[in-house]
């Protein structure tokens, strides 16, 4: 069965598709938001998608072969410029980030996303570059590891774990993991029993090691470059550190620039970037029925209000 994204009507309905547009999805991932995109399209529409997992890649590779409109390549988003540029396209008229890590990715224990299954302890994104979670692990220094734990994870037994790492790691290498799982785990003197005591932890490295905040900082401010007047950025979050970010980054773009109160700015410099449109939309008990992963989901809309 193919996999369903999450708040996909949502986010199709926010996107306001035209039939002959041209629309980005910064997080191709398996294809589930683009194919959506390319069925409401006419033949002069057109949808470029973005990834840096080869695999994904791979399956937009397929895609772009059996629908000319479509077209896929292998970057992060936020080098979404640089790749329109390669493209020859200047702005779009829609864009679409589903942010972090996507199901296949968590559901291939070879990844290393996720505790629930043994694995290599990698987490990135794209496995061709930068350095993997063992990697780090072993060369990190205590007062790092707790930083990385507090500052992305918020985990707040973070110099505890940080300190059980370092111990563990000078008896064997820390290279799965069901063997990191478990060293968080012990060290946690209290647990929620409502959730895994490594879940904090993992997504903090996992943040951290594929520098997802960043990126998501980049992303949005190159997608309000590129989105024609009347445009809409559709963006996906699915925890919390991701959408105060995301809810900030459009506050921001939504309010006139600041400037001297005094001195009133022209009124051609003083017209914001942005609209938000409407309130953050989170999955209803239908979808949250089918599928538990929609339970953090928070979508946010913004439109593109004038030429740069």
């Amino acid at each position: 069965m193919s996999h369903i994204p999450v708040l996909l009507h949502e986010a199709l309905t926010a996107l306001c598709i035209q039939g002959d547009g041209i629309y980005l999805d910064c997080t191709f991932g398996r294809g589930g938001h683009s194919k959506a995109m390319l069925a409401e399209l006419g033949q002069s529409g057109r949808v470029i998608g973005l990834d840096r997992d080869p695999s994904a890649v791979v399956v937009g590779e397929e895609l772009g072969a059996a629908d000319p409109r479509f077209h896929i390549v292998h970057t992060a988003f936020s080098a979404l410029e640089s790749a329109l540029d390669q493209l020859g396209i200047g702005r779009v008229h829609g864009i679409l980030m589903d942010l972090g890590v996507s199901s296949p990715q968590l559901d291939d224990a070879a990844r290393g996303f996720s505790f629930q299954a043994d694995g290599p302890l990698d987490m990135r994104m794209d496995p061709t570059h930068g350095e993997s979670a063992a990697a780090w692990i072993a060369r990190a220094e205590a007062d790092e590891i707790a930083h990385v734990l507090w500052v992305f994870g918020e985990e707040r037994f973070s110099r505890r774990i940080a300190r059980a790492i370092v111990e563990a790691r000078v008896l064997e290498p820390i290279v799965t993991t069901s063997q990191l799982g478990r060293i968080i785990a012990n060290a946690q003197p209290k647990r929620d029993p409502n959730k895994h005591p490594a879940t904090r932890a993992f997504q903090a490295i996992r943040l951290f090691i594929n520098g997802e905040l960043s990126e998501v900082e980049q992303g949005l401010s190159a997608a309000v470059n590129r989105l024609e007047v009347g445009g809409r950025l559709v963006v996906i979050s699915f925890h919390s550190l991701e959408d105060r970010l995301v809810k900030r980054a459009l506050r921001d773009a939504s309010r006139p620039p600041q400037g001297d109160p005094r001195m009133p700015l022209p009124e051609t410099v003083a017209q914001p970037k942005l609209k938000l449109i409407g309130k953050a939309i989170k999955a209803g008990p239908d979808e949250l029925s089918k599928n538990p992963r929609a339970r953090s989901a928070v979508l946010r809309i913004a439109e593109r209000t004038e030429a740069a």
